[in-house]
């Protein structure tokens, strides 16, 4: 795995003039190789993630701004591992435990009072996989040729890739356009206030379970039902099962179409 970066308040030997012009306008860049089938995970608190298609290596660009607080107190890290890279916006520590920058879920992320955003575009690559995580911002994902994992709070997702997908948000819809239907485990859509659609291949064989308390289901496939079948709730069988798919939303409405 090569890489090299550009980090924040950091002006390396050999920088191009329009490397150091970036980095004074509170730009950070990074750019580095990540293998097919390996992540590059995102991970961000104010602001948004948006995801492309690109070819070659993983290009990451992050734009701070802030109307009170330091940008400068906002660290980017970088943190390679096994499964690939992740990239973190660090916040200054609460007080309590210092913040951390880590891979999946064993970061720690915790700030008071600090209005910096940092918004994150990234080229992926065909077969690197994505995934970005943000707290007040929105996630998309567009045009993408992996499989792709979003979470956030306050925010919509979007997501269009040949691969298949996952996201979960509170406060946002979710919209997601998935190429394939052979995940192993269990898809997860989840939001609290917000509809969630999704388009799949025409070719869908799995156990769905939707629940929505305002809202209606609806779906393009035929469904054999198992258990009660409501506006609000449906338990069923999508061509011959197997793998599981699960939706749930407060409010909001869940639609299952099929692609194209």
């Amino acid at each position: 795995m090569t890489m090299r970066v550009v980090t924040l308040g950091l002006v390396a030997t050999g920088l191009t003039l329009a490397a150091r012009a970036a980095a004074a306008q509170g730009e950070f860049h990074w750019k580095g190789k990540v293998a097919a089938g390996k992540t590059i995970e995102i991970k961000g608190v104010n602001g948004d993630v948006s995801a492309v298609a690109g070819s070659g290596e993983v290009e990451v660009t992050g734009v701070k701004s802030a109307h009170r607080s330091d940008p400068e107190d906002v660290k980017i890290e970088v943190v390679p591992s096994e499964d690939g890279v992740t990239i973190c916006a660090v916040y200054p520590s609460d007080g309590r435990r210092e913040n951390t920058c880590e891979p999946g879920e064993h970061d720690h992320t915790s700030t008071r009072n600090n209005d910096v955003r940092v918004d994150f575009t990234v080229r992926v690559p065909e077969g690197v996989r994505f995934r970005g995580a943000t707290v007040n911002g929105k996630v998309d994902a567009a045009n993408l040729s992996s499989d792709v994992d979003a979470t956030t709070v306050n925010g919509s997702i979007r997501i269009s890739t040949t691969g298949y997908a996952g996201a979960r948000t509170v406060n946002g819809s979710i919209v997601a356009s998935m190429g394939k239907a052979t995940w192993t485990d269990a898809l997860d859509f989840a939001t609290v206030n917000g509809g969630i659609t999704l388009d799949l291949p025409a070719n869908l064989s799995t156990e769905v379970r939707a629940t929505t308390v305002n809202g209606e289901i609806e779906t393009d496939f035929p469904l054999t039902i198992t258990g009660k079948f409501g506006p609000r709730r449906m338990n069923g069988t999508i061509g011959s099962g197997g793998r599981r798919l699960e939706l749930s939303t407060v409010n909001g409405s869940i639609k299952l179409r099929k692609a194209g």
